[in-house]
């Protein structure tokens, strides 16, 4: 299959590297230009779970890459996906799938505005990473990859991609509910990314906290009531005992909300606490949590100088 990776920080480049091991065709697309230059210079220096390998991997800026794909992955910044997706426009044909497996909700309104609905895939991963250096990075995890075709009539192209992730190690999984995941999987980002970045902390010494508790509660309540109204079902304490489980399997990992305050980046909070902070108040529910919690986050931005 021949890929792009639109958007080569930590995952797209253990995604990318991954899937080129599985005998794929991959090309990474980034702006960094330091990173690109590493890569084409020394090759991509890569550590998943723990074992350290390095690839040759053809990389480059959007705009200098001119073959279309079969297949594009988004790994962008939520407030980058739009740039992205004007810069990567000449790669798509008419098959062209795009998987989107941002962090964040309301992405795949985006999307349609550039692609048919029948090529857009949706998902969600557990995967987790971190850019070491410039064409250095650390991958880690099981998975999965839960996607599931935005058009119900063209699940055989996405269980061609799911196939293909499968082999490639990456555990690819046809979701029946992807929106039920994405919700899940913000619930999990509006909790252990906000938190680990407004106390400085990794997941396992957020959930050493006595407080973790109750702030897991108050935050996913929040998070589930507008899920509800838009007809998806999130069980509070179900969802509470699943961040604790995926708390256990990642351990010490700093999240990349935390690392992009640390390397001084915009986060992805206004896609995250802050969509369920202003549906709450459009539809006149108390969403205190996530209010706050955008407020502080978007308050050490400015601290730090950060433009958004």
């Amino acid at each position: 299959m021949k890929i792009a990776i639109a958007g080569s920080g930590a995952l797209g480049c253990g995604f990318g590297y991954m899937m080129q091991k599985g005998g794929n065709d991959v090309t990474l697309l980034d702006f960094w230009e330091e990173h690109i230059k590493a890569i084409k210079e020394n090759g991509l220096s890569v550590t998943v779970n723990g074992k350290e390998d390095n690839v040759i991997i053809p990389v480059g800026k959007p705009e200098e890459i001119k073959d279309t794909f079969d297949t594009i992955f988004i790994f962008t910044k939520s407030m980058g996906l739009r740039n992205m997706l004007e810069k990567i426009k000449h790669m798509l044909t008419e098959e062209t799938k795009v998987v989107c497996l941002l962090n964040g909700l309301g992405h795949a309104d985006t999307i349609s505005e550039y692609i048919p609905k029948k090529n857009i895939i949706m998902g969600t991963t557990v995967w987790t990473g971190g850019l070491d250096a410039p064409g250095k990075t650390h991958f880690m995890g099981e998975g999965p990859v839960e996607v599931q075709n935005s058009d119900e009539n063209e699940e055989e192209g996405t269980r061609q991609v799911v196939k293909m992730m499968a082999d490639c190690g990456l555990n690819g999984i046809y979701s029946q509910n992807v929106h039920f995941t994405t919700w899940r999987k913000a619930c999990v980002n509006g909790t252990m990314n906000a938190l680990c970045s407004l106390l400085d902390c990794n997941i396992k010494q957020l959930f050493e906290t006595s407080q973790i508790d109750e702030l897991n509660h108050g935050i996913v309540s929040e998070f589930s009531r507008i899920a509800e109204t838009e007809g998806i079902k999130l069980d509070v304490e179900e969802i509470v005992n699943y961040l604790k489980a995926t708390a256990e399997k990642v351990g010490g990992h700093y999240p990349s909300m935390h690392q992009d305050l640390k390397n001084k980046r915009p986060t992805e909070i206004d896609f995250l606490n802050g969509v369920v902070a202003k549906e709450s108040e459009v539809k006149g529910f108390e969403a205190p949590y996530c209010k706050q919690i955008t407020q502080l986050i978007h308050a050490k931005e400015d601290i730090l100088g950060i433009k958004r």
